[in-house]
């Protein structure tokens, strides 16, 4: 089978361009997976190219990189399953982290971020004589956490990332969701107080991007998602991203569609004059965005009116005891 391996490089010692695309015209069994025909060309056809490479099994990681445009492990993506129709395969080093050289990425910034979070069980009292014992159904739950194996495929596709390198990422979190979960870990409080801040859970988009190229099913953002339930249900409900959850709930409750400047208004505490003044310079950042929405007369109406059939939407609320 023909393939034409079309790689983005980077030669961090060049005096030109430093960044520049190779294509490589290659045979391939079809069998292949992505990091075959980049062995091959390492191997056969340009010793130069960088990249990293271990296991070849989908367990260390070490392969992350973006194939035609989206994150996933070479070792685990066949070329007959990414081939395009013109038989190009398009691969490039792994996004929202500094490129090294071609393939390989630095992943300092990835492991600074999941360091942040502590990733070890931290407890408080008295050490037990033996070990300290979980209930099983508690571990069968961490299942799916515990498998992650840290290859950055998640941070790699980042929406958010991609505009605020200071946001702990998909990873870090769900890494945080791992202890927070275990019965073991007694310092949940800390955690919340930690991944409530700016940075933590309320910076996520919800765009679903790292549960898509997770090739271990962890799922980040379902984890991030329920950190975020942990810590309404824990009390903490003093930060725009609570208010934001809350309010959106409640208007779709009382009028079964979202209310968008209502949603403006709940999520900002602008009825609360202490919380509206710290909110002041967020609050005048949306001015250029209703601005553009009045220019193409996409402002929300100013009375909101209960759809037909709310009470519907209501008893679903009531069913699930929000």
């Amino acid at each position: 089978m023909k393939v034409k391996l079309d790689v983005g490089r980077f030669n961090p010692e060049s005096e030109g361009d430093k960044s520049f695309r190779q294509e490589f015209d290659l045979e391939v069994e079809e069998y292949y997976t992505v990091l075959d025909a980049l062995m091959q060309v390492r191997d056969y056809e340009d010793p130069s190219l960088a990249m990293r490479c271990s296991c070849r099994a989908s367990i260390c990681g070490s392969c992350a990189m973006k194939i035609n445009g989206t994150s996933g492990l070479g070792c685990n993506t066949k070329i007959v399953d990414v081939i395009k129709k013109d038989g190009t395969v398009k691969v490039d080093p792994a996004g929202n982290l500094p490129v090294v050289k071609d393939l390989v990425v630095d992943m300092e910034p990835f492991w600074s971020k999941v360091r942040e979070i502590k990733p070890f069980l931290q407890t408080k009292g008295p050490e037990p004589q033996d070990e300290y014992i979980a209930p099983q159904q508690a571990m069968l739950d961490l299942v799916k956490p515990v498998g992650c194996i840290m290859c950055g495929a998640c941070v790699s596709d980042c929406t958010v990332l991609e505009v605020d390198s200071n946001f702990i990422g998909p990873a870090a979190l769900a890494k945080a969701s791992r202890f927070i979960d275990d019965p073991r870990d007694e310092m949940n409080a800390e955690r919340f107080a930690q991944l409530n801040q700016y940075t933590g859970v309320w910076d996520c988009t919800r765009c679903m991007a790292c549960v898509e190229v997770c090739p271990k099913g962890v799922a980040p953002m379902d984890r991030i998602m329920t950190i975020r339930d942990q810590i309404i249900n824990a009390g903490i409900k003093n930060t725009n991203g609570a208010r934001h959850a809350e309010g959106f709930a409640s208007i779709v409750k009382r009028y079964g569609t979202l209310d968008e400047t209502q949603l403006v208004i709940k999520t900002f505490g602008v009825l609360n004059p202490i919380v509206a003044l710290k909110n002041i310079k967020a609050l005048f950042g949306l001015l250029p965005v209703a601005y553009r929405a009045l220019r193409k007369n996409k402002l929300p109406p100013v009375f909101h009116h209960k759809i037909a059939g709310v009470s519907y939407i209501k008893n679903i609320f009531k069913k699930l005891g929000a």
